[in-house]
């Protein structure tokens, strides 16, 4: 494994420590809408909870594709 993978997983690990500090010290109302849009399927019944974020996981993957083709892209 390059030297080089070693240093991008550590950044996305930072990354991620700092987008969880930010949102557990009260930067989660900047994701309120997350979980929420309007392709997300929320059935609520007495007894019955079902829940399936699709367009949430979907603009997620969009996200998360976008950095990575970055970080290849700028990696080489």
């Amino acid at each position: 494994m390059p030297p080089s993978v070693g240093k991008i997983l550590v950044l996305i690990g930072l990354g991620l420590v700092v987008l969880g500090a930010v949102v557990w010290l009260g930067g989660g109302s900047l994701f309120s809408w997350f979980g929420r849009l309007p392709g997300d399927i929320r059935v609520e019944r007495p007894g019955f909870r079902f829940y399936a974020p699709l367009a949430s996981m979907l603009l997620l993957s969009l996200l998360l594709s976008l950095v990575l083709w970055l970080v290849r892209r700028l990696g080489s």
